[in-house]
């Protein structure tokens, strides 16, 4: 099938769009380590400041939080205000809490500094999604563009680790942070000269009902599906999760009662917009359950240090790098709905083989390959999200596939990984109790690290087989969504 580009795409690209990708890419990657590098560096931070488990918990959640609450009045402001400045302003923001760690003397102001990172990465990551529309108005361009941008986010999640334990062979745990400092400094110059600035023609109004709603409700409803899978179901999660969903659905009626809402959530009418947001939910919830399922295997089963571990995940990224820049032209060749779902399939397939290769290292690395190369789905999803919206709607496009990823990330480790802790404990015998019988951490160095450790390979399987059918599920579904005839040019605005 061929694709016809418009005259209009043809005369109005950017001659410098490609230098401009590399400046976004290269900013989210840094980003998106940011979520990962805490990983490693926690150990040695909750050493030094003599963290108990409470405090860590919030270190490591106070990111995601800002990050999800903030999305949404952020982007609406980068509409009015200018995509190009709010993306500065984040990588200045990013750049200040970075610097400060070295003043961080204690849990609460570890915890302060996490969430104005948070608020850098909201910053951020939707402006670089608009931005990458601005800079590329011709649709096969564009989904290229958003599939490198995929592909960027699949590489920051699996290195952030190796750059974290090489940081810490060396350095201490500040050095995790500091590393973002002369990134962003250099972001900052070269966004200046290469981007050029875009805004709406109709932003959202913003009110403080709104952003109470939209920020309240999304910070609540992440932070309840976190404690469900940490602790499981209690009164006080269930009350915040109820709580967090209403917040958001009288959100979504006051968006729909406006002309110009803050978040235009007229967008999921597109059955587009809604594959897209599965094939999203779907890659985003697979990558970081196997990523954090899988750095327990290698960490506590396997032996290996920190850096070992996080070398040895890189096939995941690498599966992602090589697959991600081909499937715009496949769609091209083919059909957006044919690519995205196959996408979706060879996922469910290397999640499939996590549950049924034998548990050591080569076997495993060539599943983590295939469930990369599975990824690249999330970018041409990404591409049917943004192109769903017309100019003026591009930030609220932004701003659902950000939300979209995190909440795949969040559901994926808090599902799959409540999963992990479910089926290991099952598969323990009687006698082993207290640490062991919480986690495999806790029998590592004992008499029951054997069975345990046997438990553990179960549960990754586990893992493996029942997102695999999630997956598969997901796959139908965008199949279903995406119109048989759609092409590229057909799905952007």
């Amino acid at each position: 099938m061929t694709v016809l580009v418009p005259p209009r795409a043809r005369t109005t690209a950017d001659p410098r769009r490609w230098w401009a990708l590399a400046v976004l890419a290269a900013s989210l990657l840094v980003v998106v380590m940011d979520m990962t590098i805490l990983n490693v560096a926690l150990p040695g931070m909750t050493e030094e400041l003599g963290l108990g488990s409470v405090a860590q918990l919030w270190v490591v959640d106070a990111y995601a939080l800002a990050l999800a609450g903030l999305l949404v009045p952020v982007t609406a402001l980068g509409d009015r205000w200018g995509r190009k400045r709010m993306l500065v302003a984040g990588y200045g923001v990013f750049a200040a809490g970075s610097v400060a760690v070295l003043w961080a003397d204690s849990a609460s102001a570890v915890v302060a500094i996490r969430a104005v990172l948070g608020l850098g990465g909201a910053m951020v990551m939707p402006s670089t999604l608009s931005l990458i529309r601005a800079h590329f108005p011709d649709a096969r361009e564009r989904t290229l563009a958003l599939s490198i941008w995929g592909a960027t986010a699949a590489l920051g999640a699996a290195v952030g680790p190796v750059v974290g334990g090489a940081l810490l062979e060396a350095f201490s745990w500040h050095s995790a942070f500091l590393l973002n400092v002369p990134l962003m400094l250099l972001a900052i110059v070269a966004a200046v000269r290469l981007l050029r600035e875009d805004r709406s023609g109709r932003p959202g109004r913003i009110d403080a009902a709104g952003v109470l709603l939209s920020a309240g409700g999304m910070t609540a409803a992440v932070y309840a599906a976190k404690q469900l899978g940490k602790h499981g179901p209690t009164l006080p999660t269930l009350v915040l999760l109820v709580v967090g969903v209403l917040a958001l659905a009288t959100f979504a009626r006051r968006s729909l009662a406006s002309d110009r809402p803050m978040l235009d959530v007229r967008l999921f009418a597109r059955p587009t917009l809604r594959a897209g947001v599965v094939a999203a939910l779907a890659s985003s919830a697979a990558m970081a359950s196997v990523l954090f399922v899988g750095s327990q295997w290698l960490q506590l089963v396997e032996g290996w240090s920190p850096l070992e571990s996080g070398v040895a995940l890189l096939p995941l990224a690498v599966g992602a790098m090589v697959a991600s820049p081909f499937a715009p032209a496949l769609a091209a060749r083919t059909s957006p709905r044919l690519v995205l779902t196959g996408g979706l399939g060879v996922l469910a397939t290397g999640l499939a083989l996590l549950a049924v290769v034998p548990a050591t290292y080569p076997w495993v690395a060539v599943a983590f390959a295939v469930v990369g190369l599975g990824t690249s789905a999330l970018g041409l999803g990404s591409a049917l999200i943004m192109g769903a919206a017309t100019d003026a709607q591009a930030g609220s496009a932004a701003a659902v596939e950000e939300i979209t990823y995190e909440l795949g990330a969040v559901l994926g480790i808090t599902f799959l990984g409540s999963l992990v802790g479910a089926v290991y404990r099952a598969g323990l015998p009687a006698d082993v109790g207290g640490a062991a019988r919480e986690s495999v951490a806790g029998a590592v160095g004992g008499p029951s690290f054997g069975v345990a450790s046997d438990a553990f390979v179960t549960a990754f399987a586990a893992v493996g087989a029942v997102g695999a059918v999630l997956t598969a599920l997901a796959a139908l579904a965008v199949w279903r969504l995406v119109p048989a005839g759609l092409t590229l040019d057909d799905a952007h605005h």
